[in-house]
């Protein structure tokens, strides 16, 4: 394969540092990075600015770990959602999955990732003993287990399942309606959010 010549360095890097984006190629890469070099000064800066500011500035909300702009995130700060449940998920993507169906008014817990020892990633890792925390402080009716059907979230239910099984709170998972093996993130809204409403008890199995 031919490599690709570039007119200028200064032009390499800055495909370079786009191509190492999750799936952005090199030319995806250097279309973008010749847009960006099309556009107004100002504008190419306000971009870099944001993205600056973002990684700097984002926080993770104290409570569940979603991300947010200030230490509680406005979720965990509404009066207007029920506080007796929380809805345990993997990542913030599927936080944002889970709003998009407006199917849901409680809480989350985001966990930052599931049980892979595959991956290295046992329950120490994870946002598990802060849920434990919340549930312990009581309030709590309801917490959902709304992870992937796969192995590795079934394992981790399973896990969060006996972390809490000495709490009076109903666990539950979401309905099958997501196809095993499938990610969260995925689904499609209605179907997600029928998954929500029709979930049903963890059975510990």
């Amino acid at each position: 394969m031919i490599q690709q010549q570039y007119p200028s360095q200064l032009l390499e890097r800055a495909v370079e540092e786009f191509a190492k984006l999750p799936g952005i190629g090199r030319k995806t890469a250097l279309r973008l990075v010749l847009h960006l070099l099309r556009q107004e000064t100002s504008d190419v800066e306000h971009f870099a600015e944001a993205l600056t500011e973002m990684k700097h500035e984002i926080k993770h909300c104290r409570v569940c770990h979603n991300i947010s702009d200030s230490e509680l995130c406005p979720i965990c700060s509404s009066s207007q959602r029920d506080a007796s449940t929380i809805c345990v998920v993997e990542n913030i993507r599927d936080v944002m999955a889970i709003e998009n169906t407006a199917q849901y008014s409680g809480l989350y817990h985001v966990l930052g990732g599931i049980i892979s020892p595959m991956d290295g990633i046992g329950p120490s890792d994870l946002e598990i003993d802060s849920l434990v925390q919340r549930v312990s402080q009581g309030g709590v009716k309801e917490v959902i287990l709304a992870l992937s059907p796969t192995m590795e979230g079934d394992t981790t239910n399973f896990y969060i399942f006996r972390k809490l099984a000495a709490y009076d709170v109903r666990l539950s998972v979401i309905a099958r309606g997501i196809a095993v093996g499938d990610e969260l993130e995925y689904a499609d809204e209605v179907t997600l959010g029928r998954s929500i409403l029709n979930r049903t008890p963890f059975e510990g199995k």
